[in-house]
């Protein structure tokens, strides 16, 4: 439970369903907040634990807040920070349910001799036959949550609820407000949640100032056209504040971490049709035995496109694109789908030279 809509209305529905529940909620690292001396993390501040706390009481539901901050930190906090000095844009909601939501704390649950773990994701699970499940995007498509989810596997998916995945985010509300929950017309926080101030490259200015080192911004063949104020600042397909002037507009079309350069082109150099993962996770367990047609998203909120997927050794993976994409970035995950069901994905690999 966060003190959100979703978590609590998960919860009244399984209430309603028989279920005896018992709502968790965990503590998060997070930056000391301005001015009280204490810790920011929008997941469990204060509020949202009182939020998260009263609707349990309203459902008659025991709640406990459980320590996740040394995890949270090792697990997520520091990959991010580690993701942005190694000149990639890493995705800490992925690292979050991987090691955080669908491991440490799905091992909570078990240990208090719980049969599942619900949350308030927009994503459904099948079960395909006596032992094996399926990840499935959610209803209602623009707040789908399967790219994050795709993480898990079998072990995950055999102890997952997610109630509201069936239903839109506007059924949802209107859930709230039939039970009777305070949290009906409460807001989403789409922002970083550990970030004190929601200003990323601040943050990696405290943490990681080395990754934030001026240097050239160069053409593909190494031609110096500019100086960039850090790589971090920059995203693929970035055209606005790059300080270069020229004939034609230039885009950014990757990092060079290693002589910590900015690469930049022109619009016709930006796109390109394959891509290759690493970290690749299938959530059958095993990859295919020979290339696969797919869907294939490669942010969180873009269009899954039709591709060719190929698994390679060492847990990696081939994606070719039917057509070019201008925003592949590396750091990102690749997620594949095969219609309504999420096959599995893994992070982008940053091309060499």
């Amino acid at each position: 439970m966060s003190g959100g809509v979703d978590s609590s209305v998960a919860a009244a529905l399984l209430v309603r369903q028989g279920y005896d529940v018992v709502g968790l909620m965990m503590r998060l690292w997070g930056e000391p907040a301005p001015g009280n001396g204490g810790v920011h993390n929008r997941c469990c501040s204060p509020d949202s634990l009182a939020q998260a706390r009263r609707v349990a009481e309203l459902l008659d539901i025991p709640f406990y807040a459980v320590d996740a901050q040394a995890p949270f930190k090792a697990r997520v906090v520091d990959f991010f920070i580690d993701g942005y000095a190694a000149g990639v844009t890493p995705n800490p909601c992925l690292e979050c349910n991987r090691h955080i939501r669908w491991d440490f704390l799905l091992r909570k649950a078990l240990s208090l001799d719980a049969a599942y773990l619900a949350t308030g994701h927009y994503a459904r699970v099948r079960r395909t036959d006596a032992s094996g499940f399926q990840l499935l995007k959610a209803v209602d498509d623009r707040k789908d949550q399967s790219y994050v989810l795709s993480v898990m596997g079998q072990a995950q998916l055999r102890h997952a609820l997610f109630p509201v995945g069936g239903y839109t985010k506007a059924q949802v509300r209107e859930l709230a407000r039939e039970f009777g929950l305070p949290v009906a017309e409460r807001a989403e926080s789409q922002d970083l949640c550990f970030l004190a101030d929601n200003d990323y490259r601040r943050f990696l200015r405290d943490h990681a100032a080395s990754a934030l080192r001026p240097g050239p911004i160069v053409r593909a063949d190494g031609r110096v056209v500019g100086e960039h104020q850090g790589l971090p600042f920059y995203t693929v397909g970035q055209r606005k504040g790059l300080g270069v002037a020229g004939p034609e507009p230039l885009y950014v079309l990757g990092t060079r971490p290693e002589t910590n350069a900015l690469v930049v082109g022109a619009a016709d150099e930006l796109g390109r049709d394959r891509l290759t993962a690493a970290r690749v996770h299938w959530v059958a367990g095993t990859p295919p035995a020979a290339p696969i047609r797919a869907e294939v998203k490669i942010r969180y909120k873009a269009p899954p496109m039709p591709a060719t997927v190929t698994p390679l050794p060492d847990a990696r993976a081939e994606v070719v694109f039917d057509r070019a994409l201008r925003d592949i970035t590396p750091g990102q995950a690749a997620v594949f789908y095969n219609g309504e069901v999420c096959l599995g994905g893994g992070l982008i690999e940053r091309q060499t030279g």
